[in-house]
């Protein structure tokens, strides 16, 4: 029984190696963007009516004006939603085309702009800030031992600049003039550079004067002409007398039971870091750029920025907040700790769920998208209330929406070098027989576990399964670490390896357990 069934394994090592040489290019081709469960889209529409119910009820109980929703699946928006009016003196109603002051969801295209000048040599994120601001250079700072400020501080709010808000969207007009003057004064700090997160929005207006400076175009232009248009956000503005009254939310506080009107504020040097106004329909566009980026493949490049420049931006480049006390409705907590990529936040949950996207909140307006890399989703939710917030809200739905449309993370491809070494370890159990000779295993194998304790663990460990039955696939954390099951009579037995560095990359570690 066992030599016929693993006679299909010790045919496929053969072929296998017979294909050796052309190992290395396949492994440069092997990942396939999409995913292979065409009806997720179905589901998640069938979800629609109560994510629907959820902002409605959200919007009504924390007296939003008006709210618009959008669920983005892959590169399609899949259903975008509204609540309300956008200008309650006016009776206009809400609409996934109506435009909203997204405030520091802004931040994430400013970044952007970075990286992209980056990419073409024209600065690097190491640079002193002081190479492209002249005020910087005769700036104290806090200690004498205190490095410079870098453009990497800058984006990653690591710069020594104290929390800045609410100061800082009541600068959102200013001028350059202004904010030349502001920085001659000199500038207060709550810290040196680069060893403590902390939100500045003045850090942010510098990064747009960087833009300007390197570009020699206003970062607005340069914005719009190489991010905004290149997506297809034809409708999104800066300057809000330059939008159409019909379409222009207008942004309230609720106070004493009632809505006041709040001022609307003109675009200015800090509308780097906040100042973009947009519509769902616009902004899903830009959260499929961002889904798009994953995973790394081959492939043409059709973004304004390089996939590899999406991906950077969406690391945990410096460490925000932990939250112990975290839970999704209904659940018990799941501590959630948070992080600040390149204008963008990072939120990993106990589960190792990831979220990427950010907040944005000014006088007037509350908004928050995040997308799930790994589920190939995305929402965004925009409202009209001073500081609306729509994290309660946003998190609910989205763990409602993968639980209720029963979404899983994508797995990757599997490998050919990771598909390799699963059927020659395949070949080898239970007995291990002439493992020492097959020349799958790394220098340390043996010397980190014995032959014969390896012989004795699989003995009990298939004495209790019974004889093998099937091999299943294996399930890849990456392209050179996976699991895979061997089905047998009575139990099934798991089988987790790693590989190492070298090429042909051999197997460094190989645990198994009984399911």
């Amino acid at each position: 029984m066992k030599k016929i069934c693993l006679l299909p394994f010790l045919l496929i090592v053969l072929i296998i190696n017979a294909q050796q040489p052309a190992l290395r290019a396949d492994l440069s081709t092997y990942i396939n963007p999409t995913f292979t469960d065409t009806s997720r889209i179905t589901r998640v529409k069938a979800m629609i009516p109560v994510i629907d119910r959820m902002y409605r009820d959200y919007a009504q109980q924390k007296h939003f004006p008006a709210i618009v929703f959008g669920i983005v699946v892959d590169d399609q928006l899949v259903y975008a939603g509204s609540y309300g009016k956008t200008d309650i003196s006016k009776d206009i109603p809400a609409s996934p085309s109506s435009l909203f002051r997204i405030a520091s969801m802004t931040k994430s295209f400013t970044g952007m702009a970075i990286l992209r000048l980056r990419d073409e040599g024209k600065l690097r994120l190491d640079d002193p800030a002081a190479l492209y601001i002249p005020e910087l250079k005769k700036i104290t700072l806090l200690t004498t031992d205190a490095p410079q400020i870098t453009i990497r501080n800058l984006l990653t709010h690591t710069a020594g600049f104290p929390e800045d808000n609410p100061w800082g969207d009541r600068q959102l007009a200013i001028t350059e003039q202004q904010f030349s003057a502001m920085l001659q004064k000199g500038i207060s700090f709550s810290n040196v550079p680069g060893i403590q997160y902390e939100y500045s929005n003045m850090g942010w207006a510098m990064l747009g004067r960087i833009i300007t400076r390197v570009s020699g175009k206003s970062y607005e232009q340069y914005i719009t002409e190489n991010i905004l248009r290149p997506l297809g956000m034809d409708h999104t503005a800066w300057e809000y007398t330059k939008v159409s009254p019909a379409k222009l939310a207008h942004g309230y506080r609720y106070e004493n039971d009632q809505w006041k009107e709040e001022a609307l504020l003109h675009d200015g040097v800090y509308g780097a870091m906040g100042g973009i106004i947009t519509s769902v329909e616009d902004f899903s566009k830009y959260m499929m750029l961002h889904l798009a980026a994953w995973p790394p493949r081959n492939g043409k490049e059709t973004g304004p920025v390089k996939r590899s420049s999406l991906r950077e931006m969406q690391q945990p480049w410096s460490f925000n907040n932990l939250d112990p006390s975290f839970k999704y409705p209904g659940s018990s907590p799941c501590p959630l700790v948070s992080s600040y990529g390149y204008g963008l936040r990072i939120g990993v949950d106990c589960n190792g769920r990831k979220y990427v996207g950010h907040t944005g909140g000014l006088p007037g307006f509350g908004s928050q998208w995040w997308i799930l890399p790994d589920y190939g989703i995305g929402i965004v939710a925009l409202g009209n209330l001073t500081y609306a917030s729509m994290t309660a809200a946003n998190y609910a739905v989205l763990d409602t929406l993968i639980k209720g449309a029963k979404l899983t993370e994508r797995l990757l491809p599997v490998s050919p070098v990771l598909r390799w070494r699963q059927s020659e370890i395949a070949a080898l159990l239970p007995d291990w027989k002439a493992a020492e000779q097959s020349g799958i295993f790394a220098v340390n194998f043996f010397a980190d576990h014995s032959l014969a304790g390896r012989k004795e663990k699989s003995a009990a460990l298939f004495a209790k399964a019974g004889k093998i039955q099937r091999i299943g696939e294996v399930v890849p954390e990456n392209q050179l670490r996976g699991v895979f099951d061997i089905v047998c009579e009575n139990a099934t037995v798991e089988v987790y390896f790693t590989l190492t560095p070298e090429y042909p990359a051999l197997v460094q570690y190989l645990d198994m357990e009984l399911k």
